[in-house]
């Protein structure tokens, strides 16, 4: 209805339903155009409408991880996955990020829980590839006596 409309009588403002903002959708628009901390900003008032969502959680670590918040994402995969144990990309990423900070062995662990649920589709194989051969390293013997490769 057009202001001229509410002007001699129309439907008024107040009646009016006001529009709720998507805010999770506004976070990945803002994460693909590369502003992770105005997404970390929406994901926080997304979080607001919806506390318990794993998957918002699990996108707000994504984007801490962006900006070089470490502990703030693995803090934040720790309670997407208290919420959804079978969240696997917040194992993985938990596990990498365990891994980056040196807890090899928590590490491991994410990764290898990761790998018993792995997702599905053609894009997957790739991030699985990468899971396996991380642990394949991880479990390899090193020896300590070796020159390291030119």
């Amino acid at each position: 209805m057009s202001w001229w409309s509410r002007l001699l009588g129309g439907r008024s403002e107040s009646k009016l339903k006001p529009q709720r903002l998507d805010y999770l959708s506004e976070a990945l628009a803002l994460e693909r155009q590369g502003d992770y901390d105005a997404a970390l900003t929406s994901y926080r008032l997304a979080l607001r409408d919806q506390p318990n969502d794993p998957r918002i959680l699990q996108n707000m670590a994504i984007a801490y991880s962006k900006t070089g918040r470490l502990e703030e994402a693995v803090r934040t995969y720790r309670r997407a996955l208290d919420l959804d144990p079978s969240l696997s990309g917040a194992h993985y990423g938990l596990g990498f990020l365990l891994l980056r900070r040196g807890d090899a062995a928590g590490g491991a662990k994410p990764l290898e829980a990761f790998l018993d649920a792995p997702p599905k589709g053609a894009e997957a194989e790739r991030w699985i590839r990468h899971a396996q051969d991380t642990l394949e390293e991880l479990r390899a013997p090193r020896d300590e006596t070796a020159e390291p490769e030119a």
